[in-house]
């Protein structure tokens, strides 16, 4: 862990907000989903610890940021589809509105009261996405008065929190086929976007400022003619081991790592025909774990410190039963935690992947799991939020109900927690 944190230090991405004082990227400060928070909430519900509620009407699954006071949040408000031929489509698959407006919200800390609703622009005729994604799944980076933003093929931009407005605007191309996933991450003046679609797959640098391309680098190559096997979406990490500053990027088929500077290949490993892919990398040690997606879902734990293929030489452990291919794992000293999609929690050590123990919590999972405060939060779909003590035998603290999905990944301000359903923002705390 102390690897990763000198690396975010030296990418100028980890503050103050070691203590929960700001939360600007996806899964915190070190972009891991665990922090040295204190005091937060181990029970609430819709009438207890709940500091306020916020309507956030809409769509989106991109989970809070914050910083000197303010929640910034994206969002996509739909306009139902008026189609006579989307009668016939597979409704458990797919999603099909007949517009979208993109929006950025802003929410006072404090008291939770709506500070703006601004439109970025509108697609008329979106692509159709999978029923359990949304249109505004990417979290957003906040760096000073930007707001980088990122929808996946339907557009990525900058927004300036102070004017409202957007400064730039591209379009990185790619047929993701059931939506954009892949959150962006900032090292200096670049925003690195991972693109992988089904008929071309990609790692791009912008210029954070003007949104010019800096650099832009394609995936090794993939085996295969079915492009639905080619796409990805899981979160890259920045790193820094060995002495060098790493972008660790999975995708199908592969996972890799790039120097952030200049997007040059540093090494892969090729991890089977996996797919799809969804949860983000976690460092423990010197290792990297990555979750390798569909068809076989595997953690590798891989080391740092390679150079071309290291396929055969630098992984250390694989683990290969109950592996999510939607939730992220987090790390809690030399434990790994994990969920998978259909509720099935797990802990291994981080040292050798050895299981510790497996246990199935009721209902399904998207959101990725937080560990603070000697706690490990898991989140569901049906808005339960199961409480574990962190140890190497499972103990149950609380679970807890909201009203609503969780689909969003919680995020920490002070004592108390952020949690996006699907319909509001809470802050869960003591009043």
């Amino acid at each position: 862990m102390r690897l990763l944190l000198t690396g975010l230090l030296c990418c100028g991405l980890l503050t103050s907000a070691v203590m929960g004082e700001e939360w600007r990227q996806f899964r915190g400060p070190n972009g891991q989903g665990n922090l040295e928070a204190k005091n937060l909430p181990t029970t609430w519900s819709e009438t207890e610890n709940v500091i306020w509620k916020t309507p956030v009407p809409g769509r989106a699954w991109s989970s809070p940021v914050f910083a000197d006071g303010v929640i910034w949040l994206t969002n996509a408000v739909e306009i139902p589809v008026d189609d006579k031929n989307a009668e016939g489509k597979d409704k458990k698959k797919s999603h099909v509105p007949g517009a979208v407006t993109f929006r950025v919200v802003s929410i006072d800390a404090a008291t939770g009261k709506l500070l703006s609703d601004t439109e970025l622009w509108t697609s008329p005729k979106p692509p159709e996405i999978h029923s359990l994604n949304s249109y505004a799944s990417p979290t957003p980076v906040l760096d000073g008065n930007l707001l980088l933003c990122h929808f996946g093929e339907l557009g990525t931009a900058a927004f300036d929190i102070q004017t409202k407005k957007v400064l730039w605007k591209v379009v990185l191309p790619a047929a993701l086929a059931v939506g954009a996933g892949s959150t962006p991450v900032l090292y200096g003046e670049l925003m690195l976007v991972v693109s992988d679609g089904m008929d071309q797959q990609y790692v791009v640098g912008l210029n954070k400022f003007t949104g010019e391309q800096i650099w832009k680098t394609n995936r090794p190559k993939m085996t295969g003619t079915n492009g639905d096997s080619h796409k990805a979406f899981a979160s890259p990490l920045l790193v820094k081991a060995g002495g060098r500053d790493q972008l660790v990027a999975p995708t199908a088929q592969w996972i890799a790592s790039y120097d952030p500077a200049t997007g040059k290949e540093l090494w892969r490993v090729r991890h089977g025909d996996g797919f799809s892919n969804a949860p983000a990398p976690v460092v423990i040690g010197d290792l990297v774990c990555v979750c390798t997606g569909f068809f076989k879902p595997e953690i590798f734990a891989i080391r740092l410190d390679g150079e071309g293929d290291i396929t055969e030489s630098h992984v250390a452990w694989k683990i290969s039963k109950q592996v999510p291919t939607m939730p992220s794992p987090v790390i809690a000293g030399d434990a790994i935690y994990f969920i998978n999609d259909t509720g099935v929690a797990s802990c291994a050590k981080g040292s050798d992947g050895t299981v510790l123990w497996t246990k199935r919590i009721s209902g399904n999972y998207a959101s990725s799991p937080m560990y603070a405060d000697g706690k490990i939060y898991f989140s569901s779909q049906e808005g339960k939020t199961t409480v574990l003590r962190h140890g190497d035998k499972y103990d149950e603290i609380a679970v807890n109900s909201l009203d609503g999905q969780l689909m969003a990944s919680p995020a920490i301000i002070g004592e108390s927690l952020l949690l996006r359903t699907n319909s509001n923002l809470y802050r869960i705390g003591k009043k």
